[in-house]
């Protein structure tokens, strides 16, 4: 695997390397000594599916506070995804910075998001499937959002938004005291 940095410390975008020959191709996607040797969180504890019926559907912004807070390997194994995370580490070079990758099962990418980042994603194609790895346990009590077009951050989402649930819709603007008062990072 190729572990490309981005410009938020500690995040990845993730290549496999394929081995080719006349039958296709294999690669690996995953190996807990290479994300171990490269200094990422090798825990991992559960995997999920987001299934997505309509292009334009956003999910988002979403995190765990600790004890529970979650390193996350995001791939789109149906459909393609514009995937975005903020950086709310208080002491980080880039807090409340952002960044997209388009992730697809063509480029077969994955982002590494390390903890102390929000996430969402916005699918770009109907029937869109998302696959995670996640470090932790789901912990309701723990469990945060920011809203997807808070003008802390001013995220360039490339579609209409065409499906959200009332619970992203609700979310909050960020409020960086409630965060850094929890030193959470």
């Amino acid at each position: 695997m190729k572990f490309n940095p981005t410009k938020l410390k500690g995040a990845y975008i993730i290549e496999p390397k394929r081995f080719e020959d006349e039958r296709g191709f294999f690669a690996r996607t995953w190996c807990k000594e290479e994300f171990s040797i490269n200094g990422l969180d090798a825990n991992l504890l559960q995997c999920s599916i987001s299934f997505n019926i309509k292009r334009g559907t956003l999910r988002g912004m979403h995190l765990q506070l600790p004890p529970f807070a979650e390193t996350k390997v995001v791939s789109c194994t149906k459909g393609a995804i514009y995937d975005v995370i903020i950086d709310l580490r208080p002491g980080s070079d880039t807090y409340l910075q952002w960044i997209f990758a388009e992730l697809t099962p063509e480029n077969r990418r994955s982002l590494y998001i390390p903890k102390g980042f929000a996430h969402g994603f916005q699918t770009l194609a109907d029937k869109t499937e998302v696959f995670y790895q996640i470090s932790e346990s789901y912990a309701p009590d723990c469990a945060r959002g920011l809203r997807w077009n808070d003008t802390t951050f001013n995220i360039d989402w490339p579609e209409s938004v065409s499906v959200m649930s009332k619970r992203d819709q609700d979310y909050k603007d960020f409020l960086p005291d409630a965060f850094s008062a929890l030193d959470i990072f």
